[in-house]
């Protein structure tokens, strides 16, 4: 066999493989396109437009403001606040509802009452506060798309994730 012919068969040989190569960066391209563009889509889109109701008050409401805002993640003019129980009524806007579980805890069934199934609610319930009791916990988990976190850089977690698995 001379070098001619094994560099012949070596020719041939190469293009099923860029065939291959081909074929398999094109379902790579596909399947990126299929699976992480809309998660990614989802999560733009709800960084800059969905607006995120913060249910504290005093000194917990400008606490969670600032913690949303420092981030970076979030603008400003997507975040206001509810302070009051007469205040509810403005969550309607909201497509992200944060709850300060210590301020709220009396009327959270109000906010849960209040709360559209597609919409997120996230409960922030630091452990200084003590622990939220069995039979709201039950409550709470018998409504879609609820988290319960006790740590504030769990509480930017769980708000990204919300995002990225809803859609309004």
């Amino acid at each position: 066999m001379s070098i001619e012919m094994l560099k012949t068969i070596l020719d041939w040989a190469s293009y099923p493989s860029t065939v291959i190569v081909i074929i398999l960066f094109i379902a790579g391209i596909i399947t990126w396109i299929a699976g992480i563009s809309p998660a990614l889509y989802r999560l733009g889109n709800g960084l800059a437009k969905r607006k995120i109701a913060v249910f504290a008050k005093g000194d917990n409401v400008s606490s969670l403001k600032s913690l949303l805002t420092d981030s970076k993640l979030f603008k400003q003019k997507n975040i206001f606040e509810i302070t009051s129980k007469t205040d509810i009524g403005k969550a309607d806007d909201a497509s992200v509802y944060l709850v300060f579980w210590n301020d709220w805890k009396d009327d959270i069934s109000e906010i849960l009452n209040k709360k559209p199934d597609k919409c997120p609610m996230v409960v922030y319930a630091p452990y200084s506060d003590g622990r939220i009791p069995d039979d709201q916990m039950i409550n709470l988990d018998g409504k879609r798309h609820t988290a319960v976190t006790n740590f504030r850089g769990r509480l930017l977690n769980d708000i990204v994730t919300s995002m990225i698995t809803t859609n309004l």
